[in-house]
């Protein structure tokens, strides 16, 4: 009887641990199932380790940007397109890691957790992919950027769809040059700047300084500020740009004074400004759709009072990604709803059926006062107004805010952010082109260009 016991004790233990061995794969099959069908040595998906048996993807009109067709991908026809669209699209090899090529490459493969990759065997493809970005559109800012590096983006504020993300410098996927390796002309190449991207924010980063100051300073509206050229702290002096005398709050923001802005952080305090930062979304993580966003740093906390002044202004050691900087755009727009900007419209399987739907989602990192919002919007609309000129942008309902950010190893990255208010063209747009000066000659000359095409 002890004997009979023991035998089945131990029956029971190798029946637990078959179980759970069986449990583990199942799960490891669910989580992982798409990312090993989608593996460079599956030859249903590739050849020689480039995706060749796919489904589609379509731009927002229904044009292709990419296909299959007889086991070999395809690419829109024009060469400028096929640029402006690649860091979106993704390469055939997957480098650029946030490609929808990449990271939806098991949904293009038809792949599922029941059937594997059957329809892509039935069909002879798998799932098509819409993109809610323009492909003529996007041809347009890669045209203005006229060979800068740096990431131009326009999402519809309401919506969240995004009609237009370019990063430079790109390629030609169907004709990728042989000389990138170590050539500085394609340094970061694989990167989309609009997404991975970090920048320092230059002046843009006063919008952030100013909502602090709104929300900490009862009369910050009829505050005035004197500007002799510096500010002067214990621990050294915050360069102004110009000397601009005495000057209300709303002019020193439509000036960009270093000297107002910098006194305007060290009065408010690092631990007020740093909440502000928080509660825009800085030092969060996030994702559009499957794909994530390189998140925006903001830490005062060790610095000292120069420093500080520096921070306010956009300087020091903050670092902004460019599509959270739009996001932040779209919440002042859109009277403190930050809508969340997405790209991949939906997923439709060879059937007919949508498997993935894009929808209008608010942003959960980004909270901003409905007030508050709408007193800076007037204030950027202001900027454009008295300051930058709507004949800069023209027949266009702009607000905007420039940056001239100064790095250490070159030439200042040129900076424009900004929205149409407009109720017909509700559209925000971000802009950075690197080593190119001041934010409105480049920057600002290139969001015309784009936003001209958008809101014709």
């Amino acid at each position: 009887m002890n004997n009979t016991t023991k035998r089945a004790y131990v029956l029971y233990v190798f029946i637990l641990a078959f179980m759970v061995g069986l449990g583990i794969m199942v799960y490891s099959f669910y989580v992982n199932g798409g990312e090993w069908t989608s593996n460079l040595v599956n030859k249903h998906i590739y050849s020689n380790g480039q995706i060749a048996n796919a489904g589609a993807i379509y731009d927002r009109d229904g044009t292709a940007l990419a296909y299959s067709e007889d086991g070999v991908r395809k690419y829109h026809r024009s060469e400028t397109v096929r640029k402006a669209t690649l860091h979106a699209v993704g390469d055939q090899s997957s480098f650029i890691a946030t490609g929808v090529q990449s990271v939806y490459s098991s949904r293009l493969s038809g792949y599922d957790f029941i059937n594997g990759v059957y329809n892509l065997k039935k069909y002879n493809r798998g799932n098509d992919i819409n993109l809610t970005l323009d492909a003529e559109i996007c041809k347009v800012a890669y045209n203005a950027m006229n060979g800068r590096k740096g990431t131009i983006g326009v999402y519809n504020y309401k919506t969240g769809e995004i009609i237009c993300m370019v990063s430079t410098p790109t390629y030609d996927p169907t004709n990728k040059p042989k000389n990138m390796d170590g050539n500085e002309k394609y340094e970061g190449v694989y990167l989309n700047r609009f997404i991975s991207g970090v920048y320092t924010p230059g002046s843009t980063f006063k919008v952030i300084t100013a909502i602090c100051a709104l929300q900490n300073i009862p009369d910050i509206e009829s505050r005035t500020f004197t500007c002799t050229g510096k500010y002067h702290t214990d621990s050294g002096d915050v360069i102004c740009n110009s000397t601009h005398g005495t000057v209300s709050f709303e002019k020193a923001f439509n000036r960009s004074c270093n000297s107002a802005f910098a006194q305007l952080a060290l009065e408010l305090g690092r631990e007020k400004l740093m909440t502000t930062a928080g509660q825009l979304g800085f030092n969060a993580k996030d994702y559009m759709g499957e794909i994530p966003i390189t998140k925006s740093s903001f830490d005062v906390s060790g610095a000292n009072d120069v420093d500080f002044g520096w921070a306010g202004i956009g300087q020091y050691t903050t670092l902004v990604n460019p599509c959270h900087m739009l996001t932040i755009m779209g919440a002042i727009a859109n009277s403190g709803v930050a809508v969340k900007p997405y790209f991949v419209k939906d997923i439709v399987s060879p059937a007919g059926e949508i498997t993935v739907e894009g929808e209008t989602t608010q942003s959960e990192i980004i909270t901003l006062d409905t007030t508050v919002a709408n007193k800076m919007r007037e204030l950027m609309r202001s900027n454009v107004v008295n300051y930058y000129s709507d004949s800069t942008f023209p027949g266009l309902k702009m607000c905007g805010k420039t940056g001239t950010a100064q790095i250490d190893d070159g030439e200042s990255h040129s900076w424009f952010v900004g929205f149409s208010i407009d109720p017909e063209t509700p559209y925000a747009v971000v802009c950075v082109a690197e080593n190119s000066g001041s934010g409105l000659s480049a920057a600002g000359k290139i969001v015309n260009k784009v936003m001209q095409a958008v809101c014709k």
